[in-house]
């Protein structure tokens, strides 16, 4: 008996360690079972339409590559002359830095900012800055690699999701598979229709931005609104990213401009986290809006973005679980 419990003490702790180890892919996989599952809705309205499953799949992926491909057309423009008036206005910034008229020249003269960055690269700066680039460099690359592996991994599940579903199936009884197939597809439509509320509260958003951009003279709307409406699928962090951004491009009009637009944001991120996201979800997977905001805040931390995206279908389905479950059986205890 001491043997036994200590191997399976053992085993447990390997166990432990392993997932651990694993954490960074598991979760890649998590967010891959969730990406197809929420695109399920859709494949299978094309598949009634009489599309095999491949050929829905293949329009599926068209479509968001159609829309990737559109926003990275309007972006482009906006990047490429900012890269433009960044490159000329280096010998400008130069020759007012030795011109102790101008404003960079007096700035020089008083904190003598070529000496300091000088110094600062002589005395073990650079490699800083090589230690830098070289962690910008092995960042990009592992969201690249994490980018593939989601790609990979979710087009594999969209076109054998009814598979893998027989396949785990499988595993219950058969005199109570019926129930649980049942149960097991409500829940998946309703990750569905949540990603359907999602994708709705993300359109109002960059809407609101396009329209406001267009009103104050940001430059780009369209590209703003389409780069919110993207970011804003992603919880919690999502919206604030997009707002800091159009608020930023905002400075090129004006300072009082950029500060409104700031205001602006902080005004639509409290409508949309308490009165448009709550609604919208409400309607699409029937939960509470006070269950919405703590599952969105309590996946956030902790499985960050990944977590906060998965909370609400994980509470639908728990909410699913226990009235189909738990709670006949205690209301006949």
């Amino acid at each position: 008996m001491g043997f036994a419990t200590g191997l399976g003490a053992v085993l447990a702790w390997l166990l432990v360690r392993t997932v651990l180890r694993l954490s960074e892919l598991l979760t890649l996989l998590l967010l891959s079972a969730f990406i197809a599952v929420s695109l399920e809705p859709v494949v299978a309205w094309l598949c009634r339409r009489g599309l095999r499953r491949g050929w829905s799949v293949a329009a599926v992926v068209a479509a968001f590559a159609g829309l990737l491909a559109g926003f990275v057309a309007l972006v482009i423009p906006p990047v490429t002359a900012a890269v433009t008036a960044l490159t000329d206005a280096v010998p400008r910034w130069r020759s007012q830095l030795h011109d102790h008229h101008s404003t960079l020249g007096r700035l020089e003269d008083r904190y003598h900012l070529i000496e300091k960055a000088q110094s600062g690269l002589g005395s073990g700066g650079a490699s800083k800055v090589a230690g830098g680039v070289l962690g910008a460099g092995q960042l990009v690359i592992s969201v690249v690699t994490s980018a593939v592996i989601v790609i990979t991994v979710t087009l594999y599940m969209m076109v054998a999701l009814p598979t893998i579903k027989r396949f785990c199936y499988r595993f219950v009884p058969g005199t109570r598979r019926e129930r649980v197939v049942a149960v097991s597809e409500t829940i998946l439509t309703r990750v569905g229709r949540f990603m359907l509320g999602n994708i709705v509260t993300s359109a109002i958003a960059g809407l609101a931005t396009f329209v406001w951009c267009e009103v104050v003279g940001v430059p780009y709307p369209a590209a703003m609104g389409l780069f919110v409406a993207l970011m804003d699928m992603v919880p919690i962090v999502g919206s604030t990213v997009g707002g800091v951004v159009v608020s930023l491009a905002a400075l090129s009009v004006s300072l009082p401009v950029a500060i409104a637009t700031a205001v602006f944001y902080i005004g639509f991120r409290l409508a949309e986290d308490y009165l448009i996201m709550p609604r919208a979800m409400k309607f699409a997977v029937d939960v509470h809006p006070v269950v919405t905001v703590v599952a969105v805040l309590a996946g956030g931390s902790l499985l960050g973005v990944v977590g906060g995206l998965v909370a609400i279908p994980v509470a639908v389905a728990l909410g699913i679980v226990l009235d189909e479950f738990v709670f006949p059986r205690t209301d006949a205890s």
